[in-house]
């Protein structure tokens, strides 16, 4: 276990204040360390502050847990001092593939073909930042190339509040595979929000019900190409944990002013809870989200639901999309294999459950914002836009060298015959897709270096290509 944490201090971890969106060791040995009880923490809402992973880690005895929790803890301990070390430090990221990933989940690599960054960060107590540029391209070996300028931001602890301005991903949902409101799928736009600094419990006795709770509110603007301009983006979200195991999450994401709308932006957030009361001023989203997680003789396991709605008029035309899935993590002699299933539905029911009662060409979409939710290209939620399906099955593992595995199965119905505007594929397709992983950690000169490696086979590809692909997918993280 030694070894494994001086290899996570010397690797070239990404220094912030969170816990970023992407890493999916990270993300599984946290949920195992909330079903065993050694932590009680939010695991639905990213990035993720290190400060209450750490309070809850360094405050607990672990000599009584399995070896499988106690090298989960550290992992996780050696990614947080990493990353929340003071100073500088810069690192080197690059990526290329013969094929971009059209399903793209938490732990997604590249966006495009290929793509080439550098970025510098400083940690000191309540101030940190980071500076990145870099390129990205859809077509390798081609023009337009892209500046990038995506994971740049500054932040500032002020009492229990982290303030932040930049480009940050978010990822919100308990889908392992995917999310519906708002995840990586899209480049980051520029924004500015707030955020607890600690997902601890309240003091005050009137929240103290709340359990571990975090909240955050950003705005943002879509400063991409766009049909229409000068249109801006605000997210908010509660997620709390009531009781161990259980979370649960309420947001709410909305497109407001632009080109030809009155732009009253407190006005219409304050009296606009059903979207449908002021169609033509904002297009707006609303997630409610489920995940409970606990030991089963002796076995983790976790269960989650994800409902999102276009519009908040449960009687008569919700719009809603939905997500469920689970996951267990089987012990064996060394690591526990997680087995997660997942189906993720964007194919919008009229009211909530109402299944088989569908509006097609619903989700993601609005009249009076013809860009809808999306951004550069790419939907901010799910990745496979409007009226598609997803089923997965995927396992997971570590080794004792800290590397990590993975296996993926995609069943995905991407667009639908009923309805139109889904931007990766129409006319629509079906496609079956197999994918391997390993990200491994690399010592050079004492110096910590990261590569992933992917493979992919499906039998199909969005129109117009169409048939069979095989692509290879090679990224590294490097200190400077």
């Amino acid at each position: 276990m030694g070894a494994i944490f001086a290899l996570l201090l010397a690797a070239p971890a990404a220094a912030s204040p969170w816990a970023e969106v992407g890493d999916n060791q990270l993300r599984s040995d946290l949920e195992l360390l909330n079903a065993s009880g050694v932590v009680r923490d939010i695991t639905i809402q990213w990035p993720m502050p290190w400060q209450s992973i750490v309070s809850s880690l360094e405050s607990q005895e672990l000599s009584r847990q399995t070896p499988a929790v106690r090298a989960a803890a550290a992992r996780l301990l050696g990614l947080a001092h990493a990353g929340t070390a003071p100073g500088f430090s810069g690192a080197v990221y690059l990526d290329a593939t013969n094929k971009s990933d059209v399903i793209y989940g938490f732990d997604g690599m590249g966006r495009g073909d290929a793509q080439a960054q550098a970025s510098l960060s400083l940690n000191s107590g309540i101030f940190s930042g980071r500076v990145s540029l870099g390129a990205i391209t859809n077509n390798f070996g081609a023009k337009p190339n892209k500046l990038m300028p995506d994971g740049t931001y500054f932040a500032a602890r002020l009492g229990g509040a982290l303030v932040y301005a930049g480009y940050l991903d978010h990822w919100w949902g308990p889908g392992e595979i995917s999310t519906l409101q708002l995840s990586n799928n899209a480049r980051p736009m520029p924004q500015i929000g707030i955020q607890r600094s600690s997902t601890a419990p309240s003091h005050w006795p009137v929240l103290r019900w709340l359990g571990p709770w975090q909240f955050e509110f950003f705005l943002a603007k879509f400063d991409g190409p766009q049909i229409q301009s000068n249109v801006y983006y605000n997210g908010a979200r509660l997620s709390i944990s009531p009781l161990p195991g259980l979370e649960l999450a309420a947001a709410k994401t909305e497109q407001f002013c632009g080109q030809g709308h009155p732009c009253s932006p407190l006005r219409d957030y304050f009296t606009n809870f059903d979207f449908s009361n002021h169609p033509d001023n904002v297009n707006g989203e609303g997630s409610f989200e489920l995940k409970y997680s606990r030991l089963l003789g002796g076995v983790p396991f976790q269960v989650y639901a994800q409902m999102m709605n276009e519009d908040y008029s449960f009687s008569s035309s919700s719009g809603s999309s939905h997500l469920f899935g689970a996951s267990v993590l089987v012990p064996t002699a060394g690591s526990p294999v997680k087995l997660t299933a997942e189906f993720a539905d964007s194919i919008a029911t009229r009211t909530p459950f109402s299944f088989g009662n569908f509006i097609y060409g619903y989700t993601y979409t609005n009249g009076q914002y013809p860009d809808g939710m999306r951004y550069r290209g790419r939907t901010l939620g799910f990745s496979l836009d409007t009226d598609s399906t997803l089923a997965s099955v995927q396992g997971s593992w570590s080794d004792a060298a800290g590397r990590f595995y993975e296996l993926s199965l995609h069943h995905a119905t991407i667009g639908n015959r009923r309805g139109h505007g889904n931007i990766i594929s129409d006319p629509p397709v079906a496609l079956n897709q197999a994918e391997a992983r390993v990200s491994l950690p690399l010592m050079l000169d004492r110096r910590g270096f990261k590569l992933d490696l992917a493979g992919r086979l499906q039998d199909n590809q969005p129109y117009p290509h169409g048939g069979f692909a095989a692509a290879v997918e090679v990224a590294l993280r490097a200190p400077l």
